[in-house]
């Protein structure tokens, strides 16, 4: 029998904890926030396909609902961050929840309206208040217990984000593409073109149908917004020092290289998880001619993939470095988007499925690793990697102007449009790779 040393002993007992006493109730709430607003991103990312079906237009032009909704994020991170930082979290949460519901409940008038134009203001105001929810939640879960486990206490955090995502792909298909009108585009266009009033009819039939989900999500936020509004949440030891010290803050922050390639980073992993999550539906549809509500069943294969591998590589963490581990990760994102790219039929559909498990570790651990020893900084610098959210904002439209292109001859072969697109997120691998190397070999001593 081996005995331990007092040594041994007194370090098992000093080892941090991943929660304090008494943390355990304000932890659960705001872990909630991460279900909420992963039911919105992946109830909103079949809407790119349904939105093209439904008013006929192009990929470019239907991909603006992700530029109006990631584009929320980008606005109003830094306003959110200087509240939050003049405030408190919780007050941030609050503002938050308000405009979620009130850009959930803007979806009835732009309804009523039949203007694409009108949607995209709603998805607009509602990732306001999402950005105003991460900017938030994020540093405040990293705060609530010792910076030693900031990371592994995120990513936890962070597993419950997917939860919600599922529900959400569960409801867009079931709810809105099973049941909004079966018609192809050439049918569509023949019925507008032959048949106005009834093509009018149609449209506003399927503009009901999304609707609904998006009201009642509306009135769940708002019950959600009264609980924290009666709620007691711990402040943290950062939130006494209400000064809000921009000039000096920001210097601080773009002197930081691991800060600032960790925003660079963000900014591709958000544009590469959209995109495979987005066009998912369009790539099985053009290369494999899929009906959309069963298309959407690969992508929510897809985020199970995502939600088990996110609890595996949160375990991870205990035995490798965050940097390695997101490299690695990062290698084998690329080498099945080469997958994607370069076979067809189903083998490069379970490619772009199989991407998830790549991606599931990305978010939190570039956050965590980009906001580590940033102390009272972490506020602001949590509005950058928030901005960050805009790769999901520009991306997609790129990628969604490659799909509307002719086929590309490269010679030795020819590639659909389709399948050339992902070469956008192939780039945005490569970055996130390079920025795994640096965190270990070159950041290794400041993480």
């Amino acid at each position: 029998m081996t005995e331990t040393s007092p040594a041994e002993n007194n370090e098992k007992i000093a080892r941090p904890k991943l929660l304090p006493p008494g943390i355990i109730l304000p932890f659960v709430l705001v872990t909630s926030l991460f279900a909420l607003w992963g039911f919105a991103n992946d109830i909103t990312n079949p809407m790119v396909a349904a939105f093209k079906n439904i008013l006929l237009i192009s990929n470019f032009e239907s991909s603006l609902v992700q530029f109006a909704f990631y584009g929320g994020y980008c606005f109003m991170a830094i306003p959110a961050a200087i509240f939050i930082k003049r405030f408190t979290y919780k007050t941030g949460i609050l503002v938050g929840l308000g405009l979620y519901a009130t850009g959930c409940l803007l979806f009835i008038p732009a309804g009523a309206m039949m203007a694409f134009s009108a949607f995209l203001i709603a998805y607009f105001i509602m990732t306001c208040g999402l950005s105003f929810l991460e900017t938030s939640s994020n540093p405040y879960v990293l705060s609530m217990g010792p910076e030693e486990t900031a990371t592994q206490r995120l990513n936890f955090a962070q597993s419950f984000n997917p939860m919600g995502s599922l529900t959400g792909m569960l409801i867009a298909r079931n709810f809105i593409l099973s049941r909004i009108d079966s018609s192809t585009e050439a049918e569509r266009t023949v019925i507008r073109d032959t048949m106005p009033d009834k093509f009018a009819a149609i449209q506003q039939h399927d503009l009901d149908i999304i609707i609904g989900p998006y009201m009642i999500l509306g009135l769940v936020v708002l019950a959600v917004l009264i609980i924290f509004a009666l709620a007691k949440l711990p402040r943290s030891k950062d939130e006494d020092d209400n000064k809000l010290n921009l000039g000096a803050t920001f210097s601080r922050l773009f002197r930081n290289r691991k800060y600032i390639e960790g925003v660079i980073a963000q900014a591709f992993y958000v544009g590469v998880q959209i995109m495979c999550w987005t066009f998912i539906i369009q790539y099985a549809g053009s290369e494999l001619g899929m009906e959309k509500s069963t298309a959407q069943s690969y992508n929510i294969v897809a985020m199970i993939i995502f939600v088990s591998s996110r609890f595996i590589c949160t375990a991870l963490l205990k035995y490798f470095s965050p940097g390695g581990l997101l490299m690695t990760l990062a290698l084998g994102g690329l080498g099945l988007i080469l997958g994607t790219i370069f076979i067809k039929g189903m083998l490069g559909l379970y490619c772009l499925v199989g991407v998830s498990a790549c991606m599931s570790l990305m978010f939190p651990t570039i956050y965590g690793i980009a906001l580590k020893g940033l102390g009272d900084d972490a506020k602001l610098g949590a509005a950058g990697l928030i901005m960050a959210i805009g790769g999901g904002c520009l991306m997609p439209p790129m990628q969604g102007w490659i799909m509307d292109q002719s086929a590309f001859n490269l010679g030795f072969m020819e590639l659909s449009s389709a399948r050339a697109s992902f070469v956008l997120p192939l780039i945005c691998f490569v970055v996130i790779a390079i920025f795994g190397f640096r965190t270990s070999k070159v950041h290794g001593h400041t993480y």
